[in-house]
């Protein structure tokens, strides 16, 4: 350890140990733990807690019985896991007779375990938990006597030792544990009711993942098959999920699992629907009393199980231990029905089906949860009624004034995934027919959602609007519908928002309407100020949006169009180029110097290294064989302020803003290698002035221009920069200088000498 840390050490403890005292927060403590990890795995433990024995203080004080921070408390705890993993040490620590009844840490415990039993013979068998170490013993006598405890946080803990031991320890041993403590676990289940029982199913799920057991002599897929039996179906839910992911598990267990799952939305469907709902879609589950019952009891007991039934089922979907054949057709229905109760549009079929209605009427948690569902259904193959089904589903709920702004949200993010799935060939893009025919009843919604007094409506059908404009802006039918409505108008209106997040939206939205040709005509077509009149917009949002989040969509969007050669860029590229950077380099946010920036490396790299793009400084240029670039391109480049404003950035006080300016630099160079040498360039006056200006700037005058640039000057200067170190230095984090564990000891002392005397955090 280092001497001054050592100094500082005994201070330090002293002031943990002190409970009036107001400790630094959590974060100072975590960067402590790090360094004390750091200092374990260079030296003895032992030695360490040797030479300092105000840590050996610090910790049988705060393990004490007493009025100790919980963040110290655990601070301490922990500290003693990492002092105890090196075995030298840990036998040191068995002479505190404190450390095992205050250590009630399940980490601490599973350390201590997991070390004890380690030193057989790799093949040797296994002994008999009565031959075990003392501590091993004494571990799991306290464990198992907790698990026959009456008071459930006792029981809670000990299942949490063991679900951290399973998971962790993958030894023989730990077989042997199993087969010993399983007896006390399953009696947990014979208790009313069934004690810590999220604890329990991850302690089960746990052994379940462990590589070390033989699953049918041990039991546990029993044990699981009665505990999805014996819980409610709230409480099963999880479980069965949980162990549907198992690699390894028996198809009878996994078709009884799946059931848990399936079986709230086999209800709904009975509710609502003449037949129960295809045959055989839940093979071997019976109908199950007790979910109606869930359902029916009370709107937040149908809601919640509701939820987490679709949430369950679309995580399923997507996992490679998804069952197969997967009921598409019945799920599609229940996820269908479920939004008719939301709405009021269901036709109930029983006095079920009437009390469902009424629970679930308006409830926007289930019409969410069911959106989610329903969008992840898409990938599926459905029948073409079906969807029919689906698209009048999202109509209504898109259309619905009771939809709040969160369900149309998820609404349009699910038609989204609707359009794009809906019965196309593979490998092909275009909207099916009965997509076209939704899209024309859908621009009418999206209009009205457009003009909603709601920003975010406006805000989540703008961002749907430019979605849709990404995917099928250039297929015809697309733009026929899109033509036919007042949405361009609108979403270019909209430009104008007071709320800056909707005008954000708007400016991506506005870009692509523009990129693909799409925009409002203009009211006189022959105005050439009509015709740039969006770039005109757009410039003016980036000089004088108070927000930043319409400056930051406008910068992409310029870089989008520059990128594609947009109409309004090629016209006069440098006049763009040049008037967004002035209007960037001016600007506070860092986000939109990053992203200027990133505009300047686009207009480089298609200028200098990718002569296929069309750029129009590419005339001239040399061909792809030839490695530098035009020397009328390098004075077109020192006339324009993106070398300024690139410099400017490499002294941004914001990281990533100079680490972007190092990189377009580095880019820069690189691709200016091959011209003129730094012999001839380095003592040119202009070099030597652009040098002299350099070095004020530096010093602390950033306001004074570069001027203009030969191109000669620039060459030497990007030559003379060490922009590698630099680039270096700005990746480590941005607190290095101040990073060292002496700074910390520090830092967490100064800040407790400021809280006597001001009582107050001012950190």
């Amino acid at each position: 350890m280092d001497p001054e840390c050592s100094r500082l050490l005994p201070a330090l403890c002293v002031v943990l140990a002190d409970p009036r005292q107001l400790v630094a927060d959590d974060t100072c403590l975590e960067k402590l733990l790090d360094w004390f990890k750091t200092v374990t795995e260079a030296e003895s433990s032992l030695q360490l807690l040797q030479d300092h024995p105000c840590l050996m203080e610090l910790l049988s004080h705060v393990l004490k019985p007493q009025d100790v921070s919980p963040r110290v408390f655990s601070f301490a705890l922990r500290l003693v896991g990492i002092f105890a993993a090196q075995e030298d040490c840990f036998q040191y620590f068995q002479g505190d007779p404190s450390l095992f009844v205050a250590s009630a840490a399940s980490q601490l415990l599973v350390h201590i375990l997991a070390l004890s039993m380690q030193g057989g013979a790799p093949g040797s068998p296994i002994p008999e938990s009565v031959a075990w170490p003392v501590c091993a013993r004494k571990i799991v006598s306290h464990v198992e006597e907790s698990l026959r405890s009456k008071a459930t946080p006792q029981v809670t803990q000990a299942l949490n030792v063991l679900t951290t031991t399973f998971g962790r320890c993958h030894s023989p041993w730990t077989g042997v544990l199993w087969e010993q403590l399983s007896p006390p676990v399953a009696s947990l289940f014979e208790r009313d009711p069934i004690p810590a029982v999220h604890s329990l199913m991850d302690l089960l799920l746990s052994v379940a993942r462990s590589p070390v057991f033989n699953f049918s002599a041990c039991g546990l897929w029993e044990m699981l098959a009665q505990t999805l039996r014996r819980l409610s179906p709230m409480q099963a839910g999880p479980l069965a999920l949980g162990t549907l992911k198992l690699q390894h598990c028996p198809q009878e267990l996994r078709t009884q699992a799946f059931g848990v799952l399936l079986q709230p939305l086999a209800c709904i469907l009975k509710a609502t629907t003449q037949a129960p709902g295809p045959p055989g879609w839940l093979a071997g589950t019976a109908d199950s009393p007790l979910t109606v019952d869930v359902l029916l009891s009370s709107k937040s007991a149908c809601v919640g199980l509701l939820c987490q039934t679709l949430a369950h089922l679309e995580e399923l979907q997507a996992l490679p231990q998804c069952p197969s054949p997967w009921p598409q057709v019945p799920l599609l229905q229940a996820a269908v029905t479920i939004l008719r109760l939301c709405d009021g549009s269901a036709d109930p079929s029983s006095s079920v089906g009437g009390r469902l209605c009424g629970t679930l009427g308006s409830c926007v948690r289930v019409q969410r949860a069911a959106l989610d569902f329903l969008g992840a259904l898409s990938q599926g193959t459905s029948p073409v009624e079906l969807v029919l089904e689906v698209f009048a589903v999202l109509l209504k709920t898109l259309e619905s004034p009771e939809s709040s702004p969160t369900v149309l949200k998820k609404g349009f993010q699910a038609t989204l995934r609707w359009l794009q799935n809906s019965h196309k060939a593979p490998g092909c893009s275009d909207l099916s027919p009965d997509a076209l025919l939704f899209l024309g009843e859908l621009f009418p919604i999206l209009q009205k959602r457009l003009c909603s007094p709601c920003w975010e409506v406006r805000d989540s059908a703008l961002e749907f609007l430019t979605h849709l404009l990404r995917q099928w802006g250039g297929q015809a039918d697309f733009r026929e519908a899109l033509h036919s409505s007042e949405v361009p108008a609108l979403a270019c209106q909209l430009l104008q928002d007071p709320e800056s997040y909707v005008r954000a939206s708007a400016v991506g939205a506005a870009g692509q309407l523009s990129s693909r040709g799409l925009q409002a005509a203009p009211a006189s077509p022959e105005d050439p100020q009509a015709q740039q009149g969006l770039l005109t917009d757009l410039m003016h949002i980036l000089s004088t949006d108070s927000e930043g989040f319409p400056r930051r969509a406008v910068l992409r969007v310029f870089t989008e169009w520059l990128r594609d050669g947009h109409v309004d860029v090629v016209r006069d590229t440098e006049w763009f180029v040049a008037t967004v950077l002035q209007a960037v380099s001016r600007d506070l946010d860092w986000e939109v110097r990053v992203q200027g920036l990133e505009l300047a490396w686009v207009f480089l790299a298609q200028a200098m290294g990718q002569p296929s793009l069309h750029c129009p400084y590419t005339v001239g240029l040399p061909g792809a064989t030839s490695p530098g670039p035009h020397l009328e391109f390098l004075q077109t480049l020192c006339r324009l302020p993106l070398f300024e404003f690139a410099f400017c950035a490499l002294l941004d006080c914001d990281r990533p803003v100079a680490q972007k300016a190092c990189d377009l630099l580095l880019f820069l160079r690189d691709k200016t290698a091959s011209c003129s040498s730094p012999q001839e360039a380095g003592d040119s006056p202009s070099s030597v002035s652009v040098e002299a200006a350099l070095q004020r700037w530096q010093e602390g005058e950033p306001g004074q221009p570069l001027g203009d640039l030969e191109p000669e000057a620039m060459l030497a200067i990007l030559r003379s920069l060490d922009l590698e170190g630099l680039q270096g230095k700005l990746a480590q984090s941005s607190d290095h200088v101040e990073k060292s564990p002496q700074s910390l000891l520090q830092d967490m002392l100064a800040t407790v000498g400021v809280l006597e005397e001001n009582e107050v955090d001012c950190y």
